[in-house]
């Protein structure tokens, strides 16, 4: 109860802040990120910190929070014609959620419209490589290198 009572906190916080880290003259966002907890998954601090980061840094993020069916991550990734899908998982239940969303890609045609990226504490670079998703981060630090980078190509 404590931690997720600290997650609403955080959010709280979170909101306040995000439109005062904004720069005004902004003119051109760097890319623009999905960032969602699979369904089945109710953890959202991890990738809350990440949608934040992101945020901080110019890209335009939705965050669809958590617990988060497959066809709404690609609906609304659709919708928003994101550059990235990121997937957070904390349980190792909920990890294959990570892999339906991509191969749900493939069968909907979509797979090479964007690129996908996994995170949260069971996921690791080796089940990255089995999902075939395009990146892997263990913390928020890594995942703006590795958004940055995914971008620049």
């Amino acid at each position: 109860p404590e931690l997720m009572m600290g997650g609403r906190i955080v959010q709280k916080a979170i909101d306040v802040l995000i439109p005062h880290l904004k720069s005004e003259d902004e003119v051109k966002v760097p890319g623009k990120v999905a960032m969602a907890t699979i369904e089945g998954d109710v953890h959202s601090i991890g990738k809350t910190i990440v949608a934040t980061m992101l945020a901080a840094y110019g890209y335009k993020v939705y965050d669809l929070g958590a617990d988060v069916p497959v066809d709404k991550i690609i609906d609304e990734a659709v919708k928003n014609n994101v550059d990235i899908i990121g997937i957070s998982a904390l349980l190792t239940t909920t990890m294959v959620g990570q892999k339906k969303v991509i191969d749900r890609l493939k069968e909907k045609g979509l797979r090479d419209k964007f690129k996908v990226i996994i995170g949260g504490a069971p996921v690791n670079q080796d089940w990255a490589e089995n999902c075939g998703a395009d990146g892997y981060s263990e913390n928020a630090i890594d995942a703006i290198k590795l958004v940055k980078g995914i971008m620049k190509n």
